[in-house]
């Protein structure tokens, strides 16, 4: 299972709005199982104010031929963003808080991989740093994003040797201002971001199938 390659986000509209101080409408409904190529809540920032809406999760940079690049571009490895085409520009112009209250990784195990939920131990509602881009085809717009990765912590590596780059609550908003910054700055302060204290626990093996979306998702392994 590609990293990161399912979340939920399991909370109401007027949670989110309050939580993240966002005044737009959103048309929300709880998610148990989001994927790739799906559309994820996501905030920006205008340059006046912060704006929620969403965004399809799969990368199609402005400048591609074909918009079905998304589906290889989920995910973007924070160590080396600062280095490729599809990501530099985004990294000092299109930032954004993909909104999540848990995520999902497959460990391995003698008797296959075993899905497990992974949450923040204190707070429910959490942003995956993202990046995002408009594409455009005739008179036809699609917006997408992609979420950074890291280095597993000394927490996620016995699950899996990647994780999710997930924003400190102090650090959201500074990883949200768009405004123009050296590529190397922004490269330093992702690499500086701590992990915040994280709980996991095993779930059914129904998160594996996208047609899965439901409370049943995350209840507890027995």
């Amino acid at each position: 299972m590609t990293l990161c390659g399912r979340f939920t986000l399991d909370a109401n509209e007027l949670d989110i709005l309050r939580e993240y101080d966002v005044e737009n409408e959103i048309s929300h409904q709880p998610r148990y199982n989001v994927a790739p190529g799906q559309e994820v809540l996501a905030i920006i920032h205008d340059g006046e104010k912060k704006r929620a809406g969403f965004l399809k999760w799969g990368l199609v940079p402005s400048w591609a031929k074909d918009s079905k690049i998304g589906y290889k571009m989920i995910n973007a490895r924070s160590e080396t963003a600062h280095e490729k085409p599809s990501f530099k520009q985004l990294l000092s112009r299109k930032r954004c808080l993909i909104l999540a209250d848990s995520f999902y990784e497959w460990q391995k195990t003698e008797e296959g991989k075993q899905p497990k939920r992974i949450m923040m131990k204190d707070r429910k509602l959490f942003a995956f740093a993202g990046l995002w881009d408009q594409w455009r085809q005739g008179d036809n717009s699609l917006f997408t994003c992609t979420i950074l990765t890291k280095d597993a912590d000394s927490f996620m590596r016995p699950i899996h040797d990647r994780m999710p780059v997930i924003l400190p609550k102090e650090k959201e908003m500074d990883w949200l201002f768009p405004v123009q910054r050296d590529i190397g700055h922004i490269h330093q302060f992702v690499t500086r971001i701590s992990t915040e204290t994280m709980v996991a626990y095993d779930v059914s093996t129904k998160v594996n199938a996208v047609k899965h979306d439901d409370e049943t998702c995350i209840q507890p392994l027995i």
